[in-house]
């Protein structure tokens, strides 16, 4: 027997992304929402991410519209002091439980159905009873796993590893019961930061961690990614400044990186290795010292496959052992498949509207969908933004941030919405109460911003042309 179901929207999955749509979509319509997910519980990739994984950004900016997460706290002690807390994967799981329970199905407009397998055209099937299910959606599909979250615990590593080789997932460390003699650690995204840190925190001397980075990352520092009030306008005022006049002095796309570091606006781990990624990840001066520690980083490329006695990579071998526990973060967290439109006939596809905000993009697009009945301008006002991946998307990522300014600007409802988003946050200097006061800055904040992405396009295009 198949179960019948009427709602207007479904939304396949119940990670952040489809949170933040439902909570949107809720706060702003009388619509019916069923959401199906495959996981026990709301909050996607948290809910099997390693248990030391902490947000890279303030709590303050993450989750849902309708609830802090968090309490805005400054913390006070670790290598995150002097900036505002930053939640952990069971924190993060608990606020979206609470949220699915207390606002989501207490509202009598969501239905919720946990360990689910979408099948494609309305249907579902519930793995743990085998129950199947059909519904009946008058008004859009919501596919929020169209970008999924890829963490190393869903899937086995990408190269070879012989018999008898110790290799775990990050998940797997805390469950460390005798130490090895060598850690090494792969991978140099966001995962493997988090896993080197932690084993750091641990007590693990530098000298016993290798970390094999196939690619460098530019990093941003996280103390130029805090909200106001923690960050005055004075500061906020002086960085925007700075990274301007970085941008309109540099001569090509190296010179760019060179002045975008010496004014702090990006970072390195190690002074001798040139960048050639960019993934959005954000460091503490604290946490870069401790990362510095490590002086066995290997830059021989990818692993291709971990033998008894030796580590295989493109450009090279290494020796390994026994005793060495080989870490894997090689995930790729979040991929970047071909863009397509987000309003597309009757499905909307979440992806990023503004770069590395997927929780933020996803209750914006919710909102467009609330307000706006054609689908034209609902893709006008939320064109997706590929994730950034090498040194030179930084440009491409500054492009696109510069482009959401002048596109909503001018925009009553977006921007009414923006300011009472806690999703947005408030990291630009306060707008002028005076309406002729705002309407000049926004004048000129728009000229500045055409004026550095004249600039960058010219250096984007001189770089692709070399």
């Amino acid at each position: 027997m198949v179960n019948e179901i009427d709602t207007d929207y479904l939304v396949i999955g119940a990670g952040a992304t489809a949170m933040a749509f439902v909570d949107t979509l809720l706060s702003e319509t009388r619509a019916t929402v069923t959401m199906v997910d495959r996981y026990h519980r709301p909050g996607g990739h948290w809910t099997i991410a390693y248990p030391y994984v902490r947000l890279h950004q303030p709590s303050a900016m993450y989750g849902v519209n309708s609830r802090p997460l968090g309490d805005g706290l400054v913390d006070q002690t670790g290598w995150n002091a002097g900036l505002y807390e930053l939640a952990g994967a069971a924190e993060i799981c608990g606020y979206y439980d609470q949220v699915m329970r207390q606002t989501f199905l207490r509202s009598g407009r969501v239905s919720y159905f946990p360990m689910a397998e979408y099948q494609g055209d309305g249907r579902f099937r519930l793995t743990t009873s085998g129950e199947e299910y059909r519904v009946t959606v008058r008004r859009k599909i919501v596919d929020t796993t169209y970008q999924g979250v890829t963490v190393p615990a869903m899937r086995p590593p990408e190269f070879q590893v012989a018999p008898g080789i110790s290799l775990a997932p990050p998940n797997d460390l805390p469950g460390i019961r005798e130490p090895y003699e060598r850690y090494v650690v792969v991978g140099a995204g966001k995962t493997g930061i988090d896993a080197c840190l932690w084993l750091l925190e641990q007590g693990v001397a530098p000298t016993d961690l290798t970390w094999i980075m196939p690619r460098a990352p530019w990093l941003l520092d996280r103390a130029q990614v805090q909200p106001r009030p923690l960050r005055g306008v004075a500061d906020l005022t002086r960085d925007y400044a700075a990274k301007h006049e970085a941008i309109m002095g540099a001569a090509s796309v190296p010179d760019l990186f060179d002045r975008l570091e010496a004014v702090g606006a990006l970072l390195r781990i190690s002074p001798e290795d040139r960048p050639t990624a960019f993934r959005c990840a954000t460091v503490s001066q604290a946490e870069l010292r401790e990362l510095r520690r490590i002086n066995d980083v290997v830059r021989l490329g990818r692993v291709k496959r971990i033998n008894e006695t030796d580590i295989e990579l493109d450009g090279g071998t290494i020796p390994t052992g026994p005793r060495v526990l080989h870490v894997d973060c090689t995930a790729d967290a979040i991929r970047q498949l071909p863009v397509v439109p987000i309003f597309q006939d009757e499905v909307i596809t979440l992806q990023s509207v503004r770069v590395c905000q997927p929780v933020f993009s996803a209750a914006l697009i919710a909102h467009v969908e609330a307000t706006y009945s054609d689908d034209t301008v609902k893709n006008e006002l939320c064109p997706v933004t590929p994730n950034p991946r090498t040194d030179v998307d930084w440009l491409r990522f500054t492009l696109a941030g510069n482009s959401e300014q002048q596109r909503w600007a001018g925009n009553t409802d977006i921007g009414a919405w923006l300011e009472s988003s806690r999703l947005h946050p408030d990291m630009a200097p306060p707008m002028p109460e005076d309406p002729a006061e705002r309407t000049e800055f926004e004048r000129q904040a728009a000229a500045m911003a055409q004026t550095q992405n004249a600039k960058l396009e010219e250096l984007l295009k001189a770089h692709e042309e070399r």
